[in-house]
């Protein structure tokens, strides 16, 4: 038996092991209920709270996410706004640039095309001054050249070689003798003979001349050669150092119109020369004489008293030699010279046909300016045609 203490009387009650198990199962059954209930209110008000809580967090979190999201949005459209203003800025300066530079090389192209005028200026005018200057010249030139050649109008070519000698024969040759050869003894004759001694009567120099003239009658043959023979034996009949031709004979002849022509080695100290080398061919053979005078003044006395000369004479032939060889140089310097003249009057004809046509070049410089566009200044360029490009895509963006 099991006692059982009633809690609101106190009364104890005698219960057998049936009805005891009977209500302990009553009151477990009960207790059990309320307790589950219990548990299921517990759970169920933490189920509501952490679903609030969940909801609460949730809602936080998609808060939080919302104004996170917000302000990467704002930030991207800052970003944004702030792209498209550094492009629009961007695209603004290369415009300016791209402006600036077209207005700096519009400006560079109309001073290239100024100066290119001013240039075309300056150059017809020196080539038109250059021009006048050039044909004046020419006009000198043929004119020198026409009295050097033909200044026999009048008179004949002994006449004329006369007349300039006499011209310097107070100034240049006092001591001289410069006269027509008269001796025709020997059958022969020349046309002048000339000569010079000094102070004690040793002769310097002497010459034997040859005048040959288109229009003489005696000229039947037209060519130069044909009277180095006989002007040869002249000189040496008259005893004469030097033989000198002087002739108009084969005018086209560029041998004979370009100087001093040697011709020794046909006959000893032979030249041929044209009427305006008379002069010249006298005082270069005469100064060539004159630096020898002392050795033939030397010669000439000791020969008076009976010296062995012998070495001397070859001393003198050897001086001789070597003034010949000199000559010969001095004779290829007035070809030069003559050669020089001949060519600057070609050079210049070819100056003034070039001037001449230097017009059309300049005109087609002209065209070729007028013909000149951005496309073709900036093909092989590509940094300025970038730089066009750019400025054809900012114009249709904005």
């Amino acid at each position: 038996m099991n006692d059982i203490i009633c809690p609101n009387c106190k009364k104890v009650f005698k219960v057998d092991e049936a009805g005891f198990a009977n209500i302990l199962k009553q009151v477990r059954d009960h207790q059990f209920e309320e307790e589950l209930q219990k548990r299921l209110n517990l759970a169920e008000k933490e189920k509501e709270n952490a679903v609030k809580l969940a909801e609460a967090n949730i809602k936080n979190s998609q808060q939080e996410n919302l104004a996170k999201k917000e302000s990467e949005i704002a930030e991207m459209k800052f970003k944004i706004t702030n792209a498209e203003t550094e492009k629009k800025l961007a695209v603004t300066q290369a415009v300016n640039s791209v402006e600036k530079e077209r207005d700096d090389f519009k400006i560079k192209l109309q001073s290239k095309e100024h100066e290119m005028q001013l240039r075309e200026v300056s150059l017809k005018d020196k080539y038109e001054n250059e021009l006048k200057s050039k044909d004046e010249m020419i006009e000198r030139y043929k004119d020198m050249k026409l009295k050097l050649s033909t200044k026999m109008i009048g008179e004949t070519l002994e006449q004329h070689c006369e007349t300039e000698f006499n011209k310097l024969r107070a100034t240049a040759f006092p001591k001289a003798y410069f006269e027509k050869d008269n001796d025709s003894k020997t059958g022969s004759k020349g046309d002048f003979i000339y000569r010079e001694t000094d102070e004690v009567g040793n002769e310097i120099i002497s010459i034997m001349f040859e005048m040959k003239n288109e229009g003489d009658e005696t000229a039947t043959k037209k060519r130069n050669e044909d009277f180095l023979r006989e002007l040869d034996k002249d000189r040496t009949e008259k005893k004469c150092e030097y033989a000198v031709l002087v002739t108009l004979l084969e005018a086209e002849n560029e041998l004979y119109n370009t100087g001093i022509v040697d011709a020794s080695h046909k006959y000893p100290k032979m030249y041929v020369v044209r009427p305006q080398f008379f002069i010249p061919i006298i005082t270069l053979l005469r100064n060539a004489a004159m630096n020898s005078l002392k050795y033939k003044a030397e010669l000439a006395l000791m020969r008076a008293q009976s010296i062995d000369v012998t070495n001397f004479e070859g001393q003198l032939n050897d001086f001789r030699e070597s003034f010949g060889r000199n000559f010969r140089l001095a004779s290829e310097k007035f070809k030069t010279a003559i050669d020089s003249i001949d060519k600057s009057i070609e050079q210049l004809q070819k100056t003034k046909e070039s001037i001449l046509r230097s017009e059309d070049n300049l005109r087609l410089a002209n065209n070729k300016a007028d013909d000149l566009t951005i496309k073709k200044l900036t093909r092989g360029n590509p940094t300025m045609k970038a730089k066009f490009e750019e400025l054809s895509d900012a114009d249709k963006i904005i």
